[in-house]
């Protein structure tokens, strides 16, 4: 079964243009040399990503459709040699290895938290977050606020106070995040966002 060729663009038409018309074509060129339709979407995308990128080295005069297709082959080719390189972990004892904790948990933690800081008067929410997610030092944080460094001691001593009663936590205990920013302010110490 051959795809009928598409006309040759008119010869004042920017070529990037044809493009499009290509596009069946190479996925069903993709679908049918790797019986993947994942694999065959990610190798039509990595051929336009490339295709347009290089797009200064494609010879007016030559054929679009040709071009495109050789560069759908050697990225093919491409992800052939990698896989080949790959170590196989059929009984999963590396991936075992790998494993961590499931997310889930770790986000509902952070909405709680997020949720118990909203509660928080302005002033204390904001100067846990300058100092404890942002990594802002007491003076600077005094700077930003335009008080005292004294005052923003007392607002994020409160402020971690009252969040731990929000958040149901005794003295001493402590809560498992996986955000850093949020993490700093719980535990008081500088983090650095980013």
């Amino acid at each position: 079964m051959t795809a009928a060729q598409p006309a040759a663009p008119p010869p004042d038409r920017d070529p990037r243009e044809e493009i499009i018309v290509h596009l069946p074509a190479l996925r069903a060129f993709a679908l049918g040399i790797t019986r993947d339709p994942v694999l065959a979407d990610d190798l039509v995308q990595e051929t336009l990503l490339k295709a347009w990128s290089k797009f200064h080295l494609f010879e007016q005069g030559t054929k679009l459709r040709s071009w495109l297709f050789t560069i759908l082959r050697n990225s093919l080719r491409t992800i052939q040699r990698k896989r080949a390189r790959e170590v196989a972990d059929v009984d999963d004892v590396l991936a075992g290895r790998l494993a961590t904790k499931p997310a889930q948990e770790g986000n509902l933690v952070l909405r709680e938290v997020e949720a118990a800081l909203a509660k928080l008067p302005v002033e204390q929410r904001e100067v846990l977050w300058l100092v404890g997610a942002m990594g802002f030092s007491i003076e600077e944080a005094a700077e930003t606020c335009g008080c005292a460094t004294g005052t923003i001691k007392s607002r994020a001593n409160r402020g971690r106070r009252a969040l731990a009663a929000l958040l149901g936590m005794k003295a001493g205990e402590s809560i498992e995040l996986t955000d850093r920013a949020t993490l700093a302010v719980m535990a008081g110490q500088p983090g650095r966002s980013g």
